[in-house]
Order: C-alpha cells, then structure tokens, then sequence
C-alpha cells in the first residue's frame, strides 16, 4: 500500500462573501477524498473570530494563519511569505484550490478552474483583475501541477503560456442522493407552482447571462410555466426591471443550502444555465444527477458536461433559447429521454470515487516531479 500523504488545502474562499463555485468544488474534493481516499487533509485559511457558515463549514481541520485576509492575500502575492507548515505543521503537498497561491514549500498544485477576467475583465473589479493576474503568473511560476476542470480552461491556459506538461483535467464530481417525492411536491407547493418549473441556479454576476434568460422566458409560449431563481446575489448584475415586467412569473429563492437545492433540482421539469462562460457548470452536473432536463450553452465548459445528454443553445441568441424551452416544455418525452441520459451521464462519468482517485493521482505525482525542488 502507497503511504499516506498529508495535504494542506486551502479553504479561505469559504469565509468569502459569496463562497461561489471554487468553495463548493473544494468542499467536494474533500467530501471525496474522505470517503474514498487515503490522503489526510488539513486546511489552512487566514484569521477569523467565526466560523463559515454552517453550509460552507469544512469537513477537515482548518488551520489559521494570525494575519487576516486582506494582508494574507497581500503577503502571499507579493512577499511569498508567511509559509503554510508554521501554520499547518509539515505536510507533503499544497494545494491551492482557488486563485490564492501560498508560497512553495512542497511540491504544490493549483486548481485553476477559470480564466474568466482574462476572457472579460469589466465583469470583475479593477482590484481584482489585478489580483487575479500576479495569481496566474505565480501559478504559471511555481506550481508543480495545475488541474482544470474542464477541456475549455485547460485551453484557456493554454492560450496564456501554461506549460501542457503540467496541465492536467480533474473534472468536478457529484455524489447522487435520492430526494424523497413527498418533499419535492410540498416544495412545488410552497412556491405555489402547479405549472411547469423552469429551474436556474447560480451567483448573480454577469457571466451567467441571467438578463438573456430572462428575455428568452418572457416570449416562452406556456404561460402557466414559472422560472424559478436560486442563488446568492453577486455583483455587476442588476436585473430588478426584468424581474419587474415578469412578476409572478419568476420566484427568487435565493441561497439556499445543499440538501434544499437538490430537492430544486428534482422538482424541476427543466434547468436552463446559458452562462457564457464556466470552469465547469456544476449546476448542470446537479440537475442532470436529479433526474432533470437540461439547456444549457453551445461551446462552453457546461457543454462538456452535458454533452449529448443535454440541449446546447447559443448563450446570446434569446430567441433561440425560447425555442428551446417551449420545445422541452412541450415535448414530455423527449424530456424524459434528456433527464435519463443526463442522470446515466452523471453516474457513469462524474463519480466521487474516480474523482478521489484522480486527485490523488495528481498529488502522488506532485510528490514525485516537485520534492527535489520543494525547498526542503
């Protein structure tokens, strides 16, 4: 048996604002490695008199550093100091699971699941923008292995001087949990939604194209259909006319925690995602594992993830994705035949045990190619 290996990851991204994608995605590597690895984890985040909320509360110690976030993420970009194994005690690899690289005192993987602000920086913050650039350059310097969630970052990195050698594809996993029926048909019924159910799930932030939904619903023919909104608000997003000039048509749910989404997930008849641009699209991978149909965007990450199991539109064509939904809505048995290729797909392709594997493939090669150049 292959000897253990003790990983430090990084889970600051829990404590953010809007935790988003990149902690959900941490969250379910670990709950995979836990379940079906043999690495032990430790985190690391920076000081904090709370914890996470309970629904982003890490599964694994965590380890805090004495400096808060700000200067943190400040002395990690530019002074690569202070070093994790202070904080941590002596660990084998780190690994950085978002855009935060601490400095290399082992071999380190970095997890770049996106790069978006590349793609379109008016959609983040000047700040950020700066952020995000000195963090792709020290993931481009000094990580030993860099894993992608998906074909379309890893050509995206690509395109921006990433080494292939040390590129490597780690899809997102899912773990399918049955939602009991009686629960799906009192949430239909707290919504008040005896019609068809259009689903979307997401941070409300500009990439995720809510405002072309939202026009596509408008024009859909059922006027009984209601579309249904989950998720934190976000940023540079503001789409209150639209919601107004729809009224009863829309519910806003807002966040809401695992268990209570994936009970949305089921009680959908459709799911419809046309972001323009994903890492990955785990919220397609959700409503495909629960059973539901899925539109989502021609050309993008969510595509490899659905793949024929869903219906791809173009994200900018409105009229287009109207089509679509009146299309699935409209046609019970091609929906049915979606959302069972979908669930099939999810099983057979994004399974936590073969993600486990995978990531700690990576870190066992990690080990191998950067602990002669680790700084030990």
């Amino acid at each position: 048996m292959a000897e253990r290996l003790r990983v430090a990851v990084t889970l600051e991204q829990c404590w953010h604002r809007v935790p988003g994608g990149t902690a959900r995605a941490a969250l379910a590597s670990i709950s995979a490695l836990l379940a079906h690895g043999t690495t032990d984890l430790v985190g690391v985040a920076a000081h904090h008199r709370e914890p996470p909320p309970a629904a982003w509360s890490p599964p694994i110690p965590v380890h805090q550093s004495r400096l808060p976030r700000p200067l943190l993420y400040e002395a990690w970009q530019r002074l690569r100091r202070p070093h994790l194994e202070p904080i941590t005690g002596p660990v084998d690899v780190i690994h950085a699971t978002g855009m935060v690289v601490p400095p290399r005192t082992a071999p380190l993987v970095v997890t770049v699941h996106d790069l978006a602000f590349l793609r379109d920086p008016s959609q983040f913050t000047a700040r950020g923008v700066r952020f995000f650039h000195r963090a792709i350059e020290l993931a481009r310097r000094e990580a030993t292995l860099i894993t992608c969630p998906s074909q379309a970052t890893i050509e995206e990195c690509l395109a921006h001087g990433f080494p292939a050698e040390r590129l490597r594809l780690l899809p997102w996993s899912i773990e399918p949990v049955t939602v009991d029926p009686d629960t799906v048909a009192a949430v239909r019924r707290e919504l008040d939604l005896p019609g068809p159910m259009v689903l979307w799930a997401g941070t409300v932030e500009p990439r995720k194209n809510l405002p072309v939904l939202l026009d596509a619903f408008a024009a859909v023919e059922d006027r009984s259909a209601r579309l249904v909104l989950v998720g934190p608000e976000g940023w540079n997003e503001d789409i209150s006319a639209r919601l107004d000039q729809l009224g009863e048509r829309v519910r806003r749910v807002g966040f809401v925690d695992t268990d209570a989404l994936r009970v949305l997930y089921a009680a959908a008849d459709l799911f419809c995602f046309p972001s323009r641009q994903e890492g990955f699209g785990l919220p397609v991978l959700e409503a495909m594992a629960q059973r539901t149909a899925v539109i989502t965007s021609a050309g993008t990450a969510t595509a490899e993830v659905a793949a024929e199991a869903g219906l791809l539109v173009d994200p900018d064509d409105a009229a287009a994705l109207t089509t679509a939904i009146d299309r699935l809505l409209g046609d019970p048995e091609q929906r049915a035949r979606l959302a069972e290729a979908g669930h099939a797909r999810a099983l057979s392709r994004f399974d936590r045990r073969s993600h486990a594997l995978a990531l700690e493939s990576v870190y066992r090669e990690a080990v191998v190619l950067g602990s002669d150049r680790s700084g030990r």
